[in-house]
This record gives C-alpha cells, structure tokens and sequence, in this order.
C-alpha cells in the first residue's frame, strides 16, 4: 500500500516523502480513506502508530479543493490534552501541508494570549488548541466556528483524565451541529464511549491494535535495586549500555528535578520537564533533545503527553507509573515506525504491585534482572528473576527454580507475588 493509493494528492504524498514516510501505517492505511469520506471515525491508536497523520493528511485534502476561511473562521478544529501535544500537532498540520495554500495556527495556555489573537484573526483552516485557551478566546468572540467543518478530539482520553469534560462539553455546543467528527483514544472507557454516543452519528470504529497492547518492536526489562540507588543504576546502564539518549519518566515533578540535577552534578546533560516548568522552558528542553544537545530528558507522564521524537532507543521507568495504562504510552516512545527500541524499568520492592499490575494489563512477564554492585536489599520474586547481569541464568541463593517458582505464583490468590528480604 502507498500513499497514492489512498488517494492522496501529489502534493501531500510527497510532503509524506519528504518527511521520510513511504508507506502508510496500519492506522492511517484505514482512517485515511474513512476521512475522507466524510465519515465519523472512533479510532483507538497509541503513540508511535501514526495517528497525527492519519487525520491531518485527509483533512489538508478536503480543504485544500475548497474556499478558504475568512475573518475569524476555523474550518478545522483539533483538541488536544497538552501544549506539547499541540505543537507536534500543528508542526505535522505544517509539514503536511508545506505544498499546500492554507493557513493554520495552534493556542495554549502559558503563554501570552496577544500573538495568538492576532494569528486568528484572518481566520484559519486548521486550529490546533487546548480547551481551556480556546474556550477563553471564543468566549471573548475571537474565534468564529460558524464555517467549522471538522472536529478532531486527539487523545481523548487523557483530556478526560486531566479535568477537561467540562470545557470540552462547552466547546463542542458552541460548533456546528453538521460537522465531521473524529475521535482518537488509546484506551476507551465508558466515559469515552459515552462521549463519543453523545457527538458522533454513525461512527465508524478503527482499532489497529488492542489498546492496552504493547509493541513487540519494544524489548522489556526490570531492574531490581533499592530507591536509593536508582539515580546511581540509572547512570551505570547510561554509561556501560552506551546509550545516546533516553527519555526517563518520574512519577512526580520534584522527583523529575532532583533526578535531574542528580545527573547534572555527575557530568550528564539532562533537563526535566513538567507542568510548572515555563512553556519556553519545556520546549528549549525538548528542541535541545531533539538536536541530540541533551543526553537525557527527564519527563512527567502529563508533560510528555503527545512527544513526538524520532529514533529514541532507549525509555526509563525510574518511577513505575501507578497508572498501569501509563506504561503502555510511555514505552510507546521507542520502537515506533518499524525501529527497534528498549525500555528499562528500575522497581524496588515498594513498587512490586505496579508491576504485577503492569504485567496483568499486557499480559505478559517482564524479565527482572540484578546489576552486580546494585544488588537490592530487598530482593524480586524469583519469578521474575533472570540472575545477575554478568551471570545471566545463575540462581540467587536459597532461590527456587524458575517452573516451582512460577507455578506456585499461579496457585497464590490473584496470581501475586511477595517481595522477601535476603538472608
């Protein structure tokens, strides 16, 4: 399958080749035509598979063959949850349609409202916004969606999660009730279901894969080692893996800024991001990883939300997620368009019941390995444990075999584990 036989115009298929993508993905391989068609589209689709263009290259076609907008019109209107999410968006919105005669802009808190204001103005084809900057400028009359053609609601799923139904529900009452539009969720609830009951007519249900799934291109492992030593492991696997890059996600934006200034003291180039960094920050941090000028960038899961970074090996649990589905967007980042990648995940005791709870949602064991010199007080369940990592397959003392150990797993209540303190 390619481009063109999507029925793409030559100019978005090559826009598509400029950009190094020769063939669609699965994701975009059954949106596309559906976009086109004019049709609903409730799509479950992960990071990494494709989604941004699945929407934007059929929506640039049909506006491309029609009037333009006038002053203050937004003919295409794309929600997202973040304000980096927002701005890969729109970068892809003008990658795609680099060959195209249309205009676009992106609004978002955390910046100053003036430049957006003015971008607006001569009216737009395709806006890309948070919910809550665009409900402030239509509120004060800045925004006019009478000629409002399409609606993308992009991570649905995560808008509900960070508090914005409300603002979502007042926006959509404000557009068009003949309009197209297209839902993308990498989990469904059944409060996105109910959303999607409430605005779709019709729609048409793409799910290229089960949304809880992770990638077989993603190779998984776990790390046993005490809370203490995770900074000093991480920096260990960083130096004798030989890694480039990694992206490192903490559970919280303190622990993102002490892991990072951790890093920084030992030699590393590193930078957090997270919600009370200054959008100009975040987004000099992400440029600077992006150029290959920071080793690693440390990430909450709601700052890191909609990244979109190209050849990125190697992903870092330091925190487990208490969200289990949160692994799944996390790992996400690496092995993506067809390239391999690794996620590392560092877990002491405190953390086994996440990664049960990981491990249930993907159905599938994560290999736990020992570093030597990082041996954890606390020790795994040998179940998980593929020895040290100098000695692959050599049993830890007084450990039981790998089958007795996972058969009496299988007979524990709920299939758990229990973390035993060594000798």
């Amino acid at each position: 399958m390619t481009f063109d036989a999507l029925g793409l115009s030559p100019n978005l298929v090559k826009a598509a080749n400029d950009r190094g993508y020769s063939q669609p993905t699965p994701i975009q391989t059954k949106a596309v035509p559906l976009v086109l068609d004019g049709q609903d589209v409730l799509a479950a689709a992960q990071t990494g598979t494709g989604k941004t263009a699945a929407f934007v290259l059929p929506i640039l076609q049909r506006l491309a063959f029609v009037g333009g907008a006038r002053g203050r019109q937004v003919r295409t209107l794309v929600l997202t949850p973040t304000r980096e999410l927002a701005s890969q968006v729109h970068d892809s919105v003008l990658t795609y349609g680099r060959y195209l005669d249309l205009r676009s802009a992106v609004v978002f808190g955390g910046v100053r409202a003036e430049p957006q204001i003015e971008a607006l103005e001569p009216g737009v084809d395709v806006l890309v916004a948070t919910p809550g900057r665009l409900l402030d400028l239509a509120q004060q009359g800045y925004v006019d969606f009478s000629a409002l053609e399409v609606l993308v609601l992009d991570e649905a799923d995560r808008m509900l999660d960070m508090g914005f139904i409300h603002d979502m529900r007042r926006i959509i009452e404000m557009l068009p009730i003949n309009r197209q539009t297209l839902m993308f969720s990498a989990t469904f609830s059944q409060e996105i279901r109910s959303l999607a009951a409430r605005y779709l007519v019709e729609p048409v249900s793409v799910d290229v894969a089960p949304a809880n799934s992770t990638t077989e291109l993603v190779e998984q492992k776990a790390y046993a080692v005490d809370p203490e030593h995770k900074s000093d492991l991480l920096m260990h696997l960083f130096r004798e893996g030989e890694w480039g890059q990694a992206l490192v996600f903490c559970r919280t934006k303190h622990g993102a800024n002490q892991l990072s200034k951790a890093l920084l003291n030992a030699g590393f180039a590193a930078a957090p991001i997270h919600g009370n960094k200054s959008q100009n920050a975040r987004q000099r941090a992400l440029d600077a990883f992006k150029k290959g000028d920071l080793q690693l960038l440390i990430a909450t899961d709601l700052a890191a939300r909609g990244l979109d970074i190209d050849q990125l090996p190697e992903v870092v649990n330091f925190d487990l997620p208490s969200v289990p589905q949160d692994y799944v967007h996390r790992i996400g980042r690496t092995g993506r368009a067809g390239a391999t990648g690794r996620s590392h995940s560092l877990v002491s005791a405190d953390d086994e019941p996440l990664l049960r709870a990981i491990e249930v949602l993907i159905r599938r064991e994560i290999p736990m390995e020992h570093v030597s010199g990082f041996e954890p007080t606390d020790r795994p369940p040998s179940s998980h444990n593929t020895g040290d990592r100098e000695d692959r397959g050599r049993k830890t003392p007084g450990s039981a075999p790998r089958d007795a150990a996972v058969a009496r797993r299988s007979r524990e209540p709920g299939g758990s584990s229990s973390w035993k303190k060594s000798a």
